[in-house]
């Protein structure tokens, strides 16, 4: 398993770490309108899975805002950002801050992302900073699991390996 901080502290990491060339696990994640979501609806793109702890807060926010000024530069690639912050609180989120390039999916009802990609924070609740890229076949052909959960990911290498996915 990926070894994580939260503000200096190891923190437990649930479920099963994803590595590049592994075939992405499945999930269930809420919508805004509190719809499921899975991966397999957005089957045939590219996936740029951006996973943040919780929107409120400011590298959540700073990297949610990049990769949805981002978004718009990156062709057949769906971006996702996934947190356990309630549907409600994103979509508020999203609107109060012009953020339409990005989807933002809740996994707080049953940390089912959480646990299938390995950053569910076993002490918190929460989810750990990570990315991934999943290509159109369901494969995994990037992942970045911050060390730190307060730190900012390679938003370089994470948007190159989204262009180069197919």
């Amino acid at each position: 398993m990926a070894s994580i901080t939260f503000k200096g502290n190891q923190v437990t990491l649930l479920g099963n770490e994803v590595k590049v060339g592994d075939k992405a696990p499945s999930f269930t994640v809420l919508a805004n309108d509190l719809s499921e979501v899975t991966l397999e609806d957005s089957k045939g793109q590219v996936r740029l899975i951006s996973v943040v702890p919780s929107l409120d807060t400011g590298v959540c926010d700073a990297q949610t805002r990049r990769f949805n000024e981002e978004a718009s530069g990156l062709g057949n690639v769906k971006v996702l950002t996934i947190s356990v912050d309630l549907p409600f609180a994103q979509k508020r989120w999203c609107g109060a801050n012009g953020i339409e390039n990005v989807q933002t999916l809740s996994d707080h009802r049953d940390l089912s992302f959480g646990e299938a990609f390995g950053v569910a924070i076993k002490e918190l609740r929460l989810l750990a900073r990570a990315v991934f890229v999943v290509d159109s076949n369901g494969t995994v052909t990037y992942a970045e699991y911050v060390s730190e959960a307060t730190n900012h990911p390679d938003y370089e290498a994470a948007l190159e390996a989204a262009k180069k996915a197919e």
